[in-house]
């Protein structure tokens, strides 16, 4: 007689519970008293002790590179968030999402709003903190990197630009970039940076940044385009030009009689070619400077 088939066999259950290592805890409660987790389980990455924080996630996001990582110190002394409690709607659990402490069970749409409320209160913590020692130190570095990008202008020979708000209210304008050379603002080409408030980084860090690094100000350039046909300049712009020039050495002349000097980039070239010439041919400097005003005057038609 032929043994029977494994699918003809029935199977025999051991009566020996399973050890409650191996049971899920899904399986030890009562159906009916299964959270709706349980009942509706959603897939969460597993859990690791290297898994970011908060602000690391927030930098790390597209659109966000202008930011700097805010330190956990600064975002924990109530000293710093001051007045920042009437700006952002659901302040404390906002700032409990960005501290990392957040625990409410919230649905999807309070979970959203407090998400771009925190948004919104990271920004505002990271123009206060940018003006600091260590945020400046970190926008420095980034600046060095070229992290927000070069000046578009062709006379700038891609100057590195920094992030400014025109105003340091939020909702009034987005960020501009600001370029030290020819001291000039552009918009971002990016347009995730280009929807960004301005009042996340404030009207006063590029120049707090360059009172705090004197060294890194570019020198200034008075090098300009000059419209020309067929190699000879345009008369009314050639015009303008003179009168900008002219109107630039009054200025450092009032400047210097400020006791303020004023340095280009074409001064020391044009000093270290005087050097030469007159190194070669031997002529007097007085007398060169003498013919250089006169010719200045004719210039102007003086």
């Amino acid at each position: 007689m032929a043994s029977p088939s494994p699918s003809q066999q029935q199977l025999k259950l051991s009566s020996t519970p399973p050890p409650p290592s191996v049971v899920p805890n899904y399986f030890r409660t009562e159906p009916t008293l299964r959270s709706a987790e349980q009942r509706h389980p959603v897939y969460l990455p597993p859990i690791s002790d290297n898994t970011a924080n908060w602000g690391t996630q927030f930098i790390s996001s597209r659109g966000n590179e202008y930011f700097c990582e805010i330190d956990e110190e600064y975002l924990t002394d109530r000293f710093n968030l001051t007045g920042l409690n009437t700006e952002v709607p659901y302040y404390q659990y906002a700032l409990d999402l960005v501290t990392d402490v957040f625990d409410l069970d919230a649905d999807d749409d309070l979970r959203e709003q407090i998400e771009k409320s925190a948004r919104h209160l990271y920004g505002l913590v990271h123009a206060r903190y940018i003006v600091t020692t260590r945020g400046l130190a970190k926008m420095v570095d980034k600046y060095k990197k070229g992290d927000f990008g070069k000046c578009p202008r062709v006379m700038c020979e891609g100057q590195p630009l920094l992030p400014m708000g025109q105003h340091d209210i939020p909702n009034m304008s987005t960020v501009r970039l600001y370029c030290p050379k020819c001291e000039d603002l552009y918009n971002p080409k990016s347009s995730r940076h280009a929807s960004i408030d301005g009042a996340y980084f404030g009207a006063s860090f590029p120049s707090m940044l360059f009172q705090v690094y004197p060294g890194l100000v570019p020198e200034k350039s008075t090098s300009r385009y000059e419209p020309r046909i067929y190699g000879f300049k345009v008369h009314a712009a050639a015009a303008l030009a003179r009168w900008q020039d002219q109107y630039r050495e009054d200025m450092k002349t009032r400047l210097r009689d400020a006791g303020m000097e004023v340095k280009y980039v074409e001064d020391e070239e044009v000093e270290d070619d005087e050097d030469d010439e007159d190194e070669d041919q031997g002529f007097d400097p007085k007398e060169r400077l003498a013919g250089d005003a006169a010719s200045g005057r004719m210039d102007m038609g003086i």
